[in-house]
């Protein structure tokens, strides 16, 4: 069988042309309809908290100034770029703006993975794998910095699987997209990572004696990459952020997306793993470079909750050719010429159509961050803006930003670091009570902000100290009775 992707002679028909974009339409809407589930994250208020702050200032911060436990040690907003935007957003048109662009951002990458799809497989593999995608991308579908780097992650990959696939010089069109993607997210390392099986293939597929040929060919790249990866603010220190996040250690695991996948309950992963791996007892075969993208990609999204993401994006771009190859594409048949182009036109502006229409009512809409993160009536209740250091729940630590307070913690754990952060969650389950004494003293907190489960508040009802000043569904506020008398 021939190298070559296996293509049909007939040309797509109007409906599979405008695909694309009906799908990006269709995801745009659906997360509109979700709106309120995109601000579940107690990050996005810090995030455009950050952004407002770099705007204000004309420049991007160099030390921490929202904080009071880490306030002026060295940190960097290397999500700078997306946090302006996220800003602006807010600005421009509130929470209900933040929404739609991050919806925006997620369905603009649906269209661009389902349209490189489409150039491989027939629509029915093709919307299969999308439908996929986008389950396994629900979970962390929030209005945070990831989820605009969505389509230049998609971009990317697909500009390196095209060539992989064709057999193709290095794409030096698409390193702008580094640029982009260094200062929108910190995975930009991801980026560099995806060039390797692009060299092995390349290895692969030709004689050992023109390897040196193919090396030399793909050096330039490489190196054009990690320098376009330094264009920040901060030059290359976004590349060392995954690192310095892994180096958090055993603190990940009180991080709900930094834990390994739970199969103590039958969900969405499990179930397209456990079909992935019926497909292959099936008969499906791959490349060697192909599946070891796959397992990698796996390994990771095993590892921490979070990387589903990248095997969402990423493993259908990898798995199209090597499919097509092995079980053919067919297309539909066309329609004529002028006919095809009325047609797909319409198709066109209907989509564009109903995202103008889903837009302007998400606008109308009333959308608020979760209830669970913002704890408003008890910060207003209790005046903690004027009680002196607070102690306040993880969870809490993005809406304290938000509205000017400093915060103990919140969800900047490069900065904070893993001993701070392990010894932060164990002395609030009180695994060690007098270590969580001392931390009262050693802060010398004026007030507390707790979520309603935490057990330390049963202690600090019983500490004479301490006076319980405000609770509801939310969050417990206490005060030391000394400040509480002033």
């Amino acid at each position: 069988m021939s190298d070559q992707v296996i293509r049909s002679g007939a040309r797509p028909f109007p409906v599979q042309a405008a695909l694309p974009w009906l799908v990006g339409a269709g995801v745009y809407v659906l997360l509109l309809t979700l709106g309120p589930r995109l601000l579940n994250d107690p990050d996005s208020y810090s995030h455009i908290a950050v952004g407002r702050w770099i705007m204000a200032h004309g420049a991007v911060p160099a030390s921490d100034p929202f904080s009071f436990s880490m306030y002026g040690a060295p940190w960097i907003a290397f999500e700078w770029l997306s946090e302006v935007i996220y800003a602006a957003a807010y600005a421009l048109s509130g929470w209900a703006g933040v929404v739609a662009l991050a919806a925006a951002a997620t369905a603009f990458a649906v269209a661009l993975m389902t349209r490189f799809l489409l150039r491989e497989l027939s629509p029915t593999p093709a919307l299969l794998m999308v439908m996929a995608a986008v389950a396994l991308l629900a979970p962390h579908l929030l209005a945070r910095p990831h989820m605009l780097t969505l389509p230049v992650m998609v971009a990317w990959a697909t500009a390196l699987v095209r060539g992989m696939d064709r057999h193709a010089p290095p794409p030096y069109w698409a390193l702008p997209l580094l640029v982009l993607w260094a200062n929108l997210h910190g995975s930009v390392v991801l980026a560099l990572g995806l060039i390797g099986p692009a060299v092995l293939e390349a290895l692969l597929d030709g004689k050992r004696s023109e390897w040196p040929r193919v090396l030399l060919r793909w050096l330039p790249f490489t190196v054009l990459g990690v320098a376009a990866c330094c264009l920040t603010p901060y030059g290359p220190e976004p590349l060392l952020i995954p690192l310095t996040t892994l180096g958090l250690g055993d603190a990940l695991r009180w991080i709900t997306e930094w834990r390994p996948q739970d199969f103590g309950h039958f969900g969405t992963f499990e179930l397209l793993l456990l079909a992935g791996i019926f497909a292959l007892s099936r008969g499906v075969t791959l490349p060697v470079v192909r599946a070891l993208v796959l397992l990698g990609l796996m390994h990771f999204a095993l590892a921490q909750m979070r990387n589903a993401d990248l095997l969402a994006v990423l493993a259908p771009l990898y798995l199209a050719a090597p499919l097509a190859r092995q079980f053919g594409a067919r297309a539909g048949d066309d329609a004529a010429g002028p006919a095809r182009g009325v047609n797909l036109t319409a198709f066109n502006l209907t989509a564009l159509g109903v995202m103008i229409v889903a837009t302007g009512l998400a606008l109308a809409r009333d959308v608020r961050p979760a209830p669970q993160n913002t704890p408003a009536a008890a910060v207003a209740h209790a005046d903690l803006a004027t009680a002196g250091p607070v102690l306040n729940d993880y969870s809490f630590g993005g809406y304290l930003i938000f509205a000017g307070i400093p915060t103990f913690i919140d969800g900047r754990g490069e900065l904070y670091g893993g001993p701070f952060i392990a010894r932060y969650n164990r002395d609030l389950s009180l695994a060690d009570l007098p270590d969580f004494l001392k931390l009262l003293e050693q802060y010398k907190f004026g007030a507390t902000l707790l979520a309603p489960d935490t057990p330390a508040i049963a202690l600090l009802d019983r500490l004479p100290d301490w006076q319980r000043v405000y609770s509801d569904d939310v969050a417990v506020v206490h005060k030391r009775r000394a400040a509480s008398k002033q």
